[in-house]
């Protein structure tokens, strides 16, 4: 028999990815050039990596499970601690500070790695400080090991199960945050061309689940 539960979580994830689907217009992460770190504002940089997230509740049966610390992924030389990232208050999704871009972040408002559903963690690719954290990410192929560390020093091995470049005009975002069964992983960053502005015009979303 299904928990009573259960009805009450759908509802609530499908109501908080409604509420945020207009915010996931993005605006795209600067470029190294200086024209384009100048417009970048806070508004613009807040839409840089993803655009928004539904916020799970663990079921009363799941362990408690420590935040993420620290990612790599050998197979691009990535390796990084994890910063907690949030909403702002327009309803997009929190990205590293520009001059951190070589630190990788975790979506606090979505799973936490090793529990049920997707952990989301976001990276720049370059920043007007240069190249940064999930600059390779286009190189990771399907296979490809994951490596996340959490606070109490248990590493959880993902397998990358695919990726994709989207319009961020037509971000997938029930793909991206809604529920899975099993514990998932996604890593955003940007991608594409420029635009007028100086911002990437697409994202690079890689897939993942629980080896």
């Amino acid at each position: 028999m299904p928990s009573p539960r259960t009805p009450y979580r759908f509802r609530r994830t499908a109501a908080l990815l409604t509420a945020v689907a207009a915010c996931v217009a993005l605006a795209g992460c600067s470029s190294a050039e200086p024209s384009a770190a100048t417009a970048a504002a806070p508004s613009a940089s807040a839409r840089d990596e993803a655009g928004s997230g539904s916020t799970t509740t663990p079921r009363a049966d799941e362990p408690e499970r420590s935040a993420p610390t620290e990612v790599s992924i050998p197979s691009i030389g990535v390796r990084s601690t994890l910063m907690e990232l949030g909403l702002n208050a327009d309803g997009t999704v929190e990205v590293p500070p520009a001059e951190k871009g070589m630190t990788a972040g975790w979506y606090r408002g979505g799973s936490v790695p090793g529990a049920p559903g997707p952990a989301v963690l976001i990276g720049h690719n370059d920043t007007r400080f240069g190249r940064a954290v999930f600059h390779d990410l286009k190189n990771i192929r399907e296979g490809a090991e994951v490596l996340v560390r959490d606070g109490a020093g248990k590493t959880l091995r993902f397998t990358v199960t695919g990726k994709e470049a989207v319009s961020k005009k037509a971000f997938p975002t029930e793909k991206v945050y809604g529920p899975t069964k099993s514990s998932t992983l996604r890593l955003i960053t940007c991608d594409g061309e420029f635009d007028a502005e100086g911002h990437p015009v697409d994202n690079l979303i890689v897939y993942g689940a629980l080896a």
